[in-house]
């Protein structure tokens, strides 16, 4: 018999699981931006491909007054984001 209890407790794992993972590819490219790399190197072109789109949006919507300072929080309010979301879908499990 199909029991929907495991079925969404498994699926929430992946989800968080996945999120997780997001997570830190994000904190792996911020550390990467901090040192002087080759931006042609596969791995920060890999990188750049997985972030990007999520990272450019947030910071579409950052005050200007943020970018004369020259750090960048888009990857900060990101990993705020994925850790409320990752919240969220912890209290969602039965």
């Amino acid at each position: 018999m199909f029991d929907t209890r495991h079925f969404v407790n498994g699926l929430i794992g992946m989800v968080t699981g996945l999120l997780k993972l997001y997570m830190w590819i994000v904190v792996v490219r911020v550390l990467v931006s901090w040192f002087h790399v080759n931006p042609y190197n596969p791995f920060v072109q890999f990188l750049y491909r997985l972030t990007d789109p999520v990272l450019n949006p947030i910071r579409r919507r950052l005050p200007r007054a943020l970018w004369t300072t020259g750090l960048d929080f888009s990857p900060l309010i990101l990993i705020l984001c994925i850790l409320i979301v990752h919240l969220f879908l912890e209290s969602l499990r039965l």
